[in-house]
């Protein structure tokens, strides 16, 4: 089975499926043992790989080496990425589905901002013309194999949330997406708009969108809920927290740390162990 139809049968699945955002391997690594789907999140690289917001600093090839990555670790999780609005270009986002698909991804989001773009959940976001986007998106529709494409808006204007979700729940994406969704009200509106298409919500902390239970957004129509940052955030917070204690201890490691067996132990996980079967990939073989 490929990775696209098997994040699609996922989808299909009554309930929410939750897709946790994750910005390296380490915290791909800790993810990985509670969920399993993750998800690329822009934000995340771009703090992680970058040390820079969410404004379009991204460059496509270090997207497709981290998820190359992240596929050869977890050969059996479903991985959606973040494309941003496919890197400008509608020959680069062609290109860029067909990396990812190459190097095992399972599905894409694609959005419809103009650049300079933002995150979703902040002020100054612009929005291409509907025509523009839907060109784009149909280029990309065009070049995937089986790869699940996520079309995304982020229009403000809640009539043209919906608007534009009705109109991308008629193309061959997918699901939709829209981001920054300011209230329960808006998010049922967009849910009876987009029909029988899957619908995607994405929780930030401190984002525009309210903050829902999986249970909730099953009742509201979401199908798959995206946790953009809950890993990012943890560990700015753990991070700022263990050096402040180890300054205001004159530098004494706590004796309730995590140790280096238990931080090797979760890392060895992600060694390829079994033989190549031939001329076949392991991934291959681990998905036929």
């Amino acid at each position: 089975m490929s990775h696209g139809t098997h994040l699609r049968e996922a989808v299909a699945r009554p309930g929410t499926t939750p897709v946790i955002g994750v910005f390296d391997m380490l915290s791909a690594s800790i993810a990985a043992r509670h969920y399993d789907a993750l998800f690329v999140s822009g934000l995340g690289l771009a703090a992680s790989h970058y040390g820079l917001p969410d404004i379009g600093f991204i460059a496509w090839p270090d997207v497709v080496s981290f998820v190359q990555r992240l596929r050869l670790a977890f050969p059996d999780h479903h991985l959606l990425v973040d494309i941003d609005d496919g890197y400008v270009d509608v020959e680069v986002a062609r290109h860029v589905v067909r990396a990812l698909e190459q190097v095992g991804a399972s599905g894409v989001v694609l959005e419809d901002q103009q650049r300079p773009r933002r995150c979703g959940h902040v002020a100054g976001k612009r929005i291409l013309p509907l025509a523009d986007y839907l060109a784009k998106l149909d280029a990309v529709l065009e070049a995937r194999t089986d790869l699940v494409v996520v079309a995304r808006t982020d229009a403000t204007d809640e009539a043209e949330m919906v608007r534009r979700a009705a109109a991308l729940a008629a193309t061959d994406a997918d699901a939709v997406l829209v981001d920054g969704i300011p209230s329960t009200a808006a998010l049922r509106r967009v849910a009876a708009a987009v029909g029988s298409t899957p619908l995607v919500f994405n929780q930030i902390a401190g984002g525009r969108s309210p903050a829902l239970s999986l249970s909730e957004l099953a009742e509201l129509g979401v199908g798959v809920a995206i946790y953009s940052t809950p890993c990012l955030f943890a560990a700015h917070r753990a991070v700022d927290d263990a050096l402040t204690r180890l300054r205001a201890d004159d530098g004494r490691l706590p004796a309730d740390s995590i140790g280096v067996a238990e931080s090797q132990d979760l890392v060895a996980r992600n060694l390829v162990r079994d033989p190549v079967p031939g001329p076949r990939s392991a991934l291959t073989s681990a998905r036929t």
